[in-house]
């Protein structure tokens, strides 16, 4: 075993790798929320092995391949509901439309395909439910008429290199709703999500 003292990082080594991380997850090796979790530990890191640990199982820069997946960029619901969760690819901008329905767009699973991606939410006598990892970055702003838009759940201080989710709401009479979902809470079902914000519990858990 090596007497010699682990490397210390400097706070450029963790820019380094947190650019790192985000041109991964912008290809789509890392979800949101595994993106989430390797920022964290990058910006607490203290030494550089630490850093090569986050990094360890993805390809040098010359293996990367091009992602195959289709981005969605529309999601459409008139009478009815659209849901999309799992490993989904999102370009900078998607719509999510509906009319006399509800929209579901869960992001923990997701890989963006930029720093920051656009949500345009129209919403018309319905309900639309954007799903995103608490620490992402998250703008909310536009108007609702006889509805609501809003945030829910802890918005943290983002750190350096974290992705912006901007969200572009109009409301006629519909709920237009971004929920902040806790790390330790990334496999809940929506529901649970929902309630468990609702009701407070989310303060109780460790940030």
């Amino acid at each position: 075993m090596s007497d010699t003292p682990a490397l210390r990082a400097s706070d450029a080594d963790r820019d380094r790798t947190i650019g790192l991380l985000r041109e991964h997850m912008a290809e789509g090796r890392l979800t949101l929320e595994e993106f989430t979790q390797r920022m964290s530990g990058a910006s607490l890191a203290r030494t550089c092995d630490e850093l090569d640990e986050l990094a360890r199982d993805l390809p040098p820069p010359q293996a990367r391949a091009a992602p195959r997946r289709r981005p969605t960029r529309l999601l459409l619901s008139v009478l009815g509901s659209t849901e999309r969760e799992g490993r989904l690819r999102l370009p900078r901008r998607v719509a999510c439309v509906t009319a006399f329905g509800n929209v579901d767009l869960d992001l923990r699973q997701a890989t963006l395909e930029g720093d920051v991606i656009t949500i345009v939410a129209l919403g018309a006598f319905g309900a639309i439910d954007v799903y995103v990892p608490e620490g992402i970055e998250v703008d909310l702003h536009g108007f609702a008429l006889g509805g609501h838009k809003r945030a829910g759940g802890r918005d943290p201080r983002p750190q350096s290199g974290t992705p912006l989710v901007r969200v572009f709401a109009v409301s006629l009479f519909a709920g237009i709703d971004v929920w902040r979902v806790p790390i330790a809470w990334m496999h809940k079902p929506w529901r649970e999500v929902i309630r468990g914000i609702r009701s407070g519990e989310h303060r109780e858990l460790a940030p």
